[in-house]
């Protein structure tokens, strides 16, 4: 991405600041994205060095494409010669055929299971709305969300998936909301708190837990990402929530991709300085019963 986004978002940040209001860039810590495709391939962001893919043997190679922050699959290819939205500082890219992936520079997006891409986009009048754009192209608001929760001013998200019923689903800093097909916005959770939490290098302690990347099983169960607090999570369908997997400070996930029966967890070395080359991913697997082994680390050149 060019410094000048850099540069406009700086701006925007102290603005929030000054206001007294909690906000983190999206250049402030490391993307969020990972995928898992038919075969079994793994596919995650990097935000010092672009995508990555680990094959069905466990190779790590790296792949087409930006290094931007969130990343999403289609699996049937149906993006691949869609004109995707953009903004002079925000922008979306399809990659590939088989699968198409679409890598996203300032906010989270996620295809659904009605093969519609979905993300979230600031309003004029201060509210968040959820865009559904379809293969041909056209776009429309799937749901506007409210201007402020428990937590405050709702300004963006943290994070997007689709889960298996068509519902969507969305994190903040602290909770998880869901959108049924017919637009009725419920919360999963709130006020989430990581027993233990141990924070990663330059992190801000307003921010809580900071529910980052998500993904939904098939029978409802949520997964996510507490970056602020080194650790993923799992939300079961009565709200029932554990620590699923806890990082080695100073390494925190930022994003899940549910395959099969498995968790694959993308983690990034966190630093207290914004050095993209310095956060360094690297992937993990997490087994039904909670073994978690290393498949992948992305070594800089």
């Amino acid at each position: 991405m060019q410094r000048p986004r850099q540069s406009v978002l700086s701006i925007i940040f102290l603005a929030l600041v000054t206001a007294g209001l909690a906000f983190t860039a999206v250049f402030a810590h490391p993307g969020s994205g990972i995928v898992v495709d038919r075969r079994g391939q793994i596919y995650f962001i990097d935000t010092g060095q672009g995508v990555w893919r680990i094959d069905a043997q466990g190779r790590l190679a790296q792949r087409e494409g930006p290094a931007f922050h969130w990343l999403a699959i289609d699996t049937g290819g149906r993006f691949v010669k869609t004109r995707l939205p953009s903004s002079p500082d925000a922008e979306m890219k399809a990659i590939g055929a088989d699968p198409t992936l679409i890598v996203s520079s300032d906010f989270p997006v996620t295809v659904g299971s009605d093969g519609a891409l979905y993300y979230p986009e600031l309003g004029s009048d201060g509210r968040l709305r959820i865009f559904r754009v379809t293969p041909s192209g056209a776009r429309a608001v799937f749901a506007t969300l409210p201007a402020a929760t428990e937590s405050g001013p709702l300004r963006w998200l943290n994070g997007i998936a689709a889960g298996p019923d068509g519902a969507i689903y969305y994190t903040e800093n602290q909770a998880i909301r869901r959108i049924t097909r017919q637009g009725t916005l419920s919360t999963v959770v709130a006020k989430v708190a990581v027993p233990g939490c141990v924070r990663p290098p330059g992190w801000e302690a307003p921010l809580g837990s900071y529910l980052r990347g998500l993904d939904v099983a098939s029978n409802g169960t949520v997964f996510v990402a507490a970056t602020g607090c080194g650790a993923v999570l799992k939300i079961e369908a009565d709200g029932k929530t554990s620590v699923v997997l806890r990082a080695e400070r100073p390494w925190s996930p930022t994003a899940v991709a549910v395959g099969g029966k498995d968790l694959y967890v993308l983690e990034y070395l966190h630093t207290a300085a914004e050095h993209r080359r310095e956060w360094v991913p690297r992937v993990k697997k997490v087994s039904p019963g909670g073994a978690a082994i290393l498949l992948a680390t992305v070594e800089r050149r």
